[in-house]
């Protein structure tokens, strides 16, 4: 790990944990826990049979005070019920600073066939999520920690920016309004925005796809960023703009956990040849900014998006060093959502320009990209939902792609299609849910089936059963390159 980058992990792993500590502290020493006397006095009022006046007009709150039945005399339990008041009353008096949620989950994966280039389990850990928010009138502070025992990777360092070892962090950030028609929120956040259902061309926020084909829960598909989001609100219309001061890219497959096509190497390959990038991310250097403008007009989302900054997974190889690289990219796009039929439709377009390769002459380097797909969805039978999309991606300057290619490389397609399915269904009063999530490419002539079944035991245990089924014809295409790298899981979580 660099100076720089342990710097950064220090500073983000430190400061959240000394401002709980700090709060707990503060907590538990700015009202000293003194016996409430009007408490006393009520107790002692009610033994000697005195008449006692409702609670809010005594100066007691009901909570904080309740009275016991008492005992016979003669059974020697005063001094019981009087320390049992006490007790209350100290209780009472500790409250924590902030509301604490989360929750406990193991989960565990096993491959359905061999991989030679990586282990036979495809998942095996433990995790804790603690959410500690914190909110006033017009601020709110939150954190959310994830402490994970992993035995894939089995790495118990401390690793912020790609999720591994023992800390993922998933925010520490602080939320103000200043005004009626500003939100602030400075510091490790969730972005997400745009219309796809797991197909994403507008939202350019980092992706974890390492945890999203392994099988863990829907949420770690999101990576972190660290960013100053600010919204700006109307009546014409909204506006997000969101400065991120330092790259932050997706967590890519990179042949530690899943194989993968090895365009150098001409073959799969994981954990034999791991990939080593040469990312910019220099502080307030190598910064990326996003911007959103969106309105609803009679019931449907109108949006125009906005973004300035590098591919967020490795789009290109260096010559020199044959290390992964992340080149400069701007991204252009619109979309639309709202009610069509019986059902909820949307159409969303994006234009993406590699700006540092626009005309498509460097082998070296992703080409510039449209974008575009189409979904609707719907309640076709009660508890039964339907929703389908179809995808575009649409490579520029195609004809110079060809002339830069080796007579050896694999040719991708001038347009890539993928068309998506998603059924859900709703049983034992919508505590069990049964779906199925199918991407399939034409154009590639691969497949990846998502499978699974949730199961609400109670209000804190869940139990879940899933897989990734990927398959198709050849090894290099986007789906087939992982056909070693299906699995099934199982998990168990406890939320609090």
């Amino acid at each position: 790990m660099t100076q720089c980058s342990l710097r950064s992990t220090l500073i983000w792993f430190l400061f959240p944990h000394f401002l709980l500590i700090g709060a707990v502290t503060s907590a538990a020493y700015s009202k000293p826990t003194e016996p409430n006397l009007l408490a006393y006095l009520r107790l002692d009022k009610a033994q000697k049979g005195e008449p006692v006046l409702p609670f809010g007009l005594d100066g007691l709150k009901e909570e904080t005070f309740i009275i016991e039945p008492m005992l016979p005399e003669g059974l020697g339990k005063e001094d019981e019920v009087l320390g049992k008041a006490i007790a209350r009353d100290k209780f009472s008096a500790f409250r924590l600073p902030f509301s604490l949620n989360g929750f406990w989950e193991a989960r565990v994966g096993v491959r359905t066939q061999k991989d030679p280039y990586e282990k036979s389990m495809s998942l095996g850990e433990t995790r804790l999520q603690l959410e500690l928010d914190k909110r006033w009138q017009r601020a709110s502070f939150k954190i959310t920690s994830d402490f994970l025992y992993d035995s894939i990777l089995n790495k118990h360092g401390v690793y912020i920016e790609d999720g591994q070892g023992w800390l993922d962090l998933r925010e520490v950030n602080f939320s103000i309004t200043p005004t009626g028609f500003m939100d602030v929120k400075v510091g490790r956040q969730i972005l997400t925005w745009g219309t796809g259902d797991l197909l994403f061309i507008n939202d350019i926020f980092p992706k974890d796809w390492s945890s999203f084909f392994i099988g863990r829960d829907l949420e770690y598909l999101k990576a972190p960023s660290d960013a100053i989001k600010v919204s700006l609100f109307s009546k014409m219309a909204n506006l997000d703009i969101i400065y991120l001061p330092r790259f932050d890219a997706d967590r890519f497959i990179d042949g530690r956990r899943l194989s993968y096509w090895n365009a150098l190497r001409n073959s799969l390959a994981g954990r034999n040849f791991l990939v080593y990038t040469r990312k910019s991310d220099r502080w307030f250097g190598d910064d990326e900014i996003a911007w959103r403008l969106f309105k609803n007009i009679k019931g449907y989302e109108l949006a125009l998006y906005g973004y300035r900054g590098f591919w967020k997974s490795p789009a290109g190889v260096s010559p020199i060093s044959f290390m992964a690289t992340f080149p400069k990219l701007a991204v252009y796009g619109a979309s639309i959502r709202g009610t069509v039929l019986r059902g909820i439709g949307n159409v969303e377009v994006g234009y993406y320009n590699s700006e540092d390769d626009r005309v498509g002459l460097d082998p070296f380097l992703q080409n510039s990209q449209l974008r575009a797909l189409v979904g609707y969805e719907q309640d076709v039978a009660r508890n039964f939902t339907v929703g389908m999309q179809y995808y575009l991606e649409h490579t520029m300057d195609f004809k110079n792609y060809l002339r830069s290619l080796s007579l050896d490389a694999n040719k991708a397609d001038e347009d890539r299609h993928v068309i998506t399915l998603r059924l859900t269904k709703l049983l034992l009063y919508q505590n069990l849910t049964l779906s199925l999530f199918a991407y399939y490419s034409p154009s590639d002539q691969d497949a990846h089936l998502r499978p699974n079944i949730h199961y609400n035991i109670d209000d804190h245990w869940a139990v879940e059963l899933g897989g990734n089924i990927f398959f198709g014809r050849d090894d290099y295409t986007f789906f087939a390159q992982s056909a070693n790298n299906s699995n099934m899981y199982v998990s168990a979580r406890y939320s609090f």
